[in-house]
């Protein structure tokens, strides 16, 4: 089972590493793509108006150019201590088996393209949905590379990305996305709606539990059950688990 998650805007505020090392990075297919963006990144963050085209909000913009200014140079940490948001927290890495979360978990960037929890990059900022001049949509310039490295052998891809993370790469099948749902009585009917903060709390837990149990399945049928052992209310839906929240 491999189980692909977004990044989180959130992120630590430095590293104690050595400096960046492409060659080390997991998917090393990706290092021409990387070198790309990279270089267009720093480009970018110089320029008068880097807040818009990376699409900064006002408070950060100026942490975040700087972080972005230095990358090259600047002191790397683990991914797994990287991402500090939502997700993340529920995920509760330092509560997993690192071995298997390291060998399960693939993290999508829109600086990196995809990382392992092993690989040591510095904090930047670059979300998948930017079109960085002048390469254009991050998405679609990952694509073709996506395509190349990422090769799930025929194991179960448990997919929790948001949109434009996704729509990097399309994982082949047997692959589930994990949608969330909350549902509320109306009129003594139930009704449910798409929810955006706790389908990220949601997502991350499910990944810990999922993990922590030592689960292994390798089809959608297989994940339901699992997943619905682990005490979570889920549906299976075409290709899509749904997870239902209750109020």
């Amino acid at each position: 089972m491999h189980i692909l998650l977004p990044p989180s805007e959130k992120k630590a505020t430095g590293g104690d590493g050595p400096p960046l090392d492409l060659a080390s990075l997991s998917f090393p297919e990706l290092n021409p793509v990387r070198k790309r963006v990279l270089s267009a990144l720093a480009k970018a963050s110089r320029r008068a108006d880097a807040p818009e085209i990376l699409a900064l909000p006002p408070g950060q913009a100026d942490e975040a150019l700087a972080r972005n200014k230095a990358l090259a140079k600047a002191p790397t940490l683990p991914v797994s201590r990287l991402y500090t948001g939502v997700l993340y927290d529920n995920l509760d890495l330092p509560d997993l088996d690192a071995e298997a979360a390291a060998a399960q978990l693939i993290v999508f960037s829109g600086l990196w393209g995809a990382l392992r929890l092993t690989d040591r990059v510095p904090p930047y900022r670059l979300a998948m949905s930017v079109s960085l001049p002048p390469l254009g949509r991050l998405g679609t310039l990952w694509r073709p590379a996506m395509r190349k490295a990422l090769r799930p052998d025929g194991d179960l891809v448990v997919d929790m990305r948001s949109g434009p993370y996704a729509a990097a790469w399309k994982a082949p099948q047997p692959a589930v996305a994990v949608r969330v749902f909350r549902e509320r009585l109306a009129g003594g009917s139930p009704e449910r709606a798409v929810v955006s903060h706790m389908a990220k709390a949601t997502r991350g837990k499910i990944a810990h539990d999922l993990l922590k149990a030592g689960a292994a399945p390798r089809t959608p049928e297989e994940l339901l059950k699992a997943v619905a052992d682990l005490g979570h209310t889920v549906e299976l839906n075409g290709a899509n688990l749904d997870v239902i929240l209750h109020d």
